[in-house]
């Protein structure tokens, strides 16, 4: 019995990601097995040496173009981040949309994303039109079960309390009451970008994220540095550009966005 117990709770492991709360040490901090296969890591402070491998619920910035982030985060209703990869856009946002939701600041958490194909073709994915369009939204899914345990976010998405959508699904909508994020947003055109910030709506806090220089849209195409620019002249609007020093990833990601 106590063998058969032993595997149950190994295949529970295993199909939740280890994110029970039995993998948590108090309902804040969480203990990530990390093996470290090279000198350099996250969790790495100066000179390399191992920093405690507990994780806090509440984020903290690692860059002052993170803080400027999260603070414009708390100070305003829509918010443009912009910035290369690695800086933690997204997981910044979600992260804020998470304690926002937690905190009862917002009813609802509606994320989206344009399902924009790079260099490959939807139609060579199986499955119905929601099968296809997952894996466009697998980041998403990845962001907020690192916030939230897997089980706990799925039960959010069956109550409604988080939404995951494509851009094409958001016309016509007006988000009261809701933090949203949109991604990848410089694989939006000026005209989807203008009916996804006019979707805002009361007690709402909206925050756009995206790379103008990593477009997989024809050149010209893509609206997120136009409106962006034209944002910076409206005082309730933060525009928030980050840079190379504010890439959290490995070290690698800053050095080759700089030659590439």
């Amino acid at each position: 019995m106590e063998a058969f117990m032993t595997k149950r709770a190994l295949k529970r492991t295993v199909r939740e990601g280890a994110n029970d709360a039995g993998y948590y040490d108090d309902a804040k901090v969480r203990r990530l097995p990390v093996e470290h296969r090279s000198a350099w890591s996250p969790l790495s402070g100066p000179g390399h040496e191992e920093r405690d491998q507990s994780y806090l619920k509440t984020i903290k910035p690692k860059s002052p173009g993170q803080a400027s982030l999260m603070e414009a985060i708390d100070d305003k209703n829509l918010i443009m981040a912009l910035g290369p990869a690695g800086t933690g856009k997204t997981y910044i946002a979600i992260a804020k949309a998470v304690e926002a939701l937690e905190a009862g600041k917002v009813g609802r958490i509606v994320l989206s994303r344009p399902a924009v194909e790079a260099g490959e073709s939807l139609g060579y994915l199986p499955g119905d039109m929601e099968e296809k369009l997952a894996p466009y939204l697998r980041p998403l899914y990845d962001a907020m079960s690192d916030r939230l345990s897997v089980k706990r976010m799925r039960a959010l998405m069956a109550e409604g309390a988080i939404e995951i959508a494509p851009v094409g699904f958001m016309r016509g909508r007006t988000l009261n009451n809701a933090f949203v994020v949109i991604d990848e947003a410089q694989n939006c055109t000026y005209m989807q970008l203008k009916m996804l910030l006019t979707r805002l709506g009361w007690n709402s806090t909206m925050v756009v994220t995206g790379d103008p220089n990593q477009s997989d849209l024809l050149p010209g195409i893509s609206g997120l540095g136009d409106v962006a620019e034209k944002f910076e002249a409206i005082d309730n609007i933060a525009v928030v550009r980050l840079a190379d020093r504010d890439i959290v990833r490995h070290p690698l990601v800053a050095e080759m966005l700089g030659v590439l």
